[in-house]
């Protein structure tokens, strides 16, 4: 059974892999040591699931996709109940039963597409986030204040053109 190595380049004949490309000094073509780093100072474009991951670890991305899995009705509102503040609960159990992000068939699940913020002082981020379901754009808007312990909670919700 042949393991993989992490490699991209393909396998040579018998099993090997097969030499970078050079040039006519003898130097690599694609800007990697033989430990794969690159030479000119870029990192390597991680695949899809290492963005997903990496988004994970912003506060921004973490809200945004667990008040998109609420607001479609994929999960119940007391699934946020730890992470909100009694405003931002109340206006999520407003919005939730009406599952304003739910897809009309034969739309896909709808998907955090970006996700900005801005932070008007220390401890508190006001995002954005833009929400694709098939070939529909939603505006999600809400505000993550910083507690004493430390935890990022949800202060305020709004989704354009829903009503609580």
């Amino acid at each position: 059974m042949h393991r993989s190595t992490g490699s991209t380049r393909p396998a040579a004949p018998g099993g090997g892999r097969t030499a970078p490309p050079r040039r006519p000094d003898g130097r690599r073509t694609d800007n990697r040591r033989p430990d794969g780093r690159r030479t000119d100072g870029r990192h390597p474009h991680p695949d899809a699931a290492a963005r997903r991951r990496e988004r994970e670890r912003l506060p921004r991305y973490w809200f945004a996709e667990r008040l998109l899995l609420t607001l479609s009705g994929q999960r119940p509102v007391h699934w946020m109940l730890g992470h909100t503040l009694g405003a931002a609960y109340d206006q999520l159990a407003a919005l939730a039963p009406q599952a304003p992000l739910r897809p009309a068939p034969p739309a896909r699940t709808p998907v955090v597409r970006r996700c900005d913020e801005f932070s008007p002082r220390p401890g508190v981020i006001e995002a954005f986030a833009r929400i694709a379901s098939g070939d529909r754009l939603h505006a999600l808007a809400f505000r993550l204040e910083r507690g004493r312990d430390l935890r990022w909670r949800c202060s305020a919700v709004e989704l354009a053109g829903a009503r609580a």
